[in-house]
């Protein structure tokens, strides 16, 4: 019998973090210096579900299957989600190896070019500082359906106090902010699980209508299952990609895991197995429900009353299913928000340490916060506050629009680094049996996945010159008329900023910093693939082994 059966898990990693920090790396990067490895598996594998389940599932997973009928939608979230999960594999493979703060963004500079982590990092810090403002504009949408709408409660309101949280949050601590972000998960996991339960009932006619069964019936209606074909199978996809954004996140945290040769590889497998049985379950049962021609669907007012998850359990017979979904929809964008705090300072940090911004912004407290890139997010995230002007849902589609395009590139660009990084290990005659994570299916599933990124990336930058094009604009003499052209001029530039902004920005800073710092590219057998390396302890490498009765850790594994 192990020494370890029958101890409380959490009580002995405690215990045997007493020498992490000491010795466990083989040489500590300067940008490491002052974090605080307080983060559990729970922790990690928690945080990339908050960033990610969130208003992209909840609130518009609706307009997709609108947008491409059921089995559309259901092959552009299966789709996104096989290109996610080599990203993730690549992921686990390097952040287990070198769990630095900027994670794949800091990648660059040691195996290709210091200009391509300059602007990694930069656009990543740009996804998060605006996904913020986003998640801000949601809220106060949210908030609004309990007030009405002669409310004259002012919008602004419910994302200042949103805020005033995130910074007190932020400001105890990494361990504590941990713990409130997997508590918060907790919930929408829950709320997941019992629509798929509920959605496969009401699908077999068990319960709401009893002389009703849904089946497949909506696969067959006008249009479906593939509504509008493949062209409104494309226009969906950054949508999607929205919805799913936020999964890498395991990568960033892995500076601040107890013990990143476990918690890494347990975190990037156990979200990709939990994401694709939430989402690919949810839009499932979604459209096999609701008909893709059914107005709800669209959701035009942005409030859980329109919601996909809220017109099933209504179905089912779920008394005050509206106010449920839209207390759940309200707790995940504050979870999606606490997340994105985290990632965006960690970004700030990231910048400072190597250089690429103020080293003032890269200083730490005696609790591992950024203190100053803790400050400058919060001044981002008072972008939010252009909602008292021009509307929520305004902003958060303009926000979305290019939050989307700058998730698809980071991906891309991470499968990228994957292979140049497995190209210098290998001329510098490492073995790949040295790794302490292989990421499976390589090269064959990078292959794959980089080319369904570069269609996705592609059909993105296609459909934002071709469609909604606003013509010449009307004389005037309609009122309505030219009410209408702004709008459709507004979605134009909307779609066009949205597609090429990041590849634009992303162009600027590679370029620029070549220009200014003359930067040089790295010879695969001069990359730096030591410096900031984790090397486990031997207490690290007991906890590796399994301990603990059975029964936690199956609890532990489906928690």
């Amino acid at each position: 019998m192990s020494k370890f059966e029958g101890h409380e898990t959490e009580k002995y990693e405690i215990d045997q973090m007493q020498d992490v920090n000491v010795g466990s790396t083989e040489v500590l990067d300067a940008a490491q210096q002052g974090l605080k490895r307080d983060l559990r598996l729970r922790h990690m594998v928690m945080i990339a579900i908050s960033g990610t389940i969130g208003t992209g599932l909840f609130l518009t997973s609706g307009k997709t299957i609108a947008t491409a009928g059921p089995g559309g939608a259901l092959l552009a979230y299966a789709t996104i989600g096989f290109w996610l999960i080599f990203v993730c594999q690549a992921i686990g493979e390097i952040a287990t190896l070198l769990p630095l703060p900027g994670a794949f963004n800091a990648w660059g500079g040691r195996i290709f070019d210091e200009a391509f982590s300059f602007q990694m990092t930069w656009m990543y810090f740009i996804n998060w500082a605006l996904t913020i403002p986003a998640e801000l504009s949601a809220s106060a949408l949210i908030v609004s359906f309990w007030l009405g709408e002669d409310s004259a409660f002012p919008a602004w309101v419910v994302p200042v106090i949103i805020i005033v949280i995130m910074v007190i949050i932020n400001l105890v601590g990494v361990k504590a902010y941990g713990e409130i972000e997997y508590w918060f998960s907790i919930l929408k996991v829950c709320t997941i699980i019992m629509f798929i339960i509920c959605g496969i009932l009401v699908d077999a006619g068990v319960i709401g209508n009893p002389k009703y069964k849904y089946g497949l019936e909506a696969w067959h209606v006008a249009g479906a299952p593939f509504k509008g074909g493949f062209m409104a199978f494309m226009r969906t996809l950054v949508s999607v990609g929205y919805a799913y954004g936020g999964t890498e996140m395991t990568g960033v945290t892995a500076a601040e895991s107890r013990n990143p040769h476990k918690h890494v590889p347990k975190a990037v497998n156990t979200v990709l197995i939990r994401i694709a049985f939430f989402y690919i379950t949810s839009i499932f049962l979604l459209g096999s429900i609701i008909k893709n021609d059914d107005p709800r669907l669209l959701n035009k007012d942005g409030t859980a009353t329109g919601a996909p998850f809220t017109i099933v359990f209504a179905i089912a017979g779920i008394n005050a299913a509206a106010n449920y979904m839209n207390a759940v929809v309200f707790t995940s964008v504050f979870s999606a928000i606490n997340s994105d705090f985290y990632v965006a300072t960690r970004m700030l940090l990231s910048l400072s340490r190597n250089g690429w911004a103020h080293k003032s912004i890269g200083y730490t407290n005696t609790r591992g916060v950024p203190i100053v890139a803790l400050a400058i997010v919060t001044a981002c995230s008072c972008l939010s506050l252009i909602t008292i002007f021009v509307g929520s849902g305004i902003v958060f589609n303009w926000f979305v629009s290019i939050i989307g395009s700058i998730i698809f590139q980071s991906w891309i660009l991470i499968l990228f680094l994957h292979f140049r990084f497995r190209y210098c290990w290998k001329k510098q005659g490492r073995p790949t049996s040295d790794l302490p994570y292989v990421s499976w299916g390589y090269p064959y599933g990078n292959i794959m996945a980089t080319i369904i990124g570069v269609f996705c990336i592609g059909a993105t930058c296609y459909l934002s010159i071709i469609d909604g094009r606003p013509g010449p604009r009307p004389d005037g003499s309609d009122p309505a008329e030219l009410t209408a052209w702004g709008k459709k001029r507004d979605s134009y530039a909307q779609g066009l900023l949205g597609a090429w902004f990041p590849w634009f920005m992303s162009a600027c800073l590679f370029t620029g910093y070549k220009v200014i710092r003359g930067s040089k590219f790295i010879k695969a057998e001069e990359a730096d693939l030591d410096t900031g390396r984790f090397i486990p302890t031997e207490s690290d490498k007991a906890d590796m082994k399994p301990h603990g009765p059975m029964w936690k850790r199956i609890v532990k594994f489906l928690i």
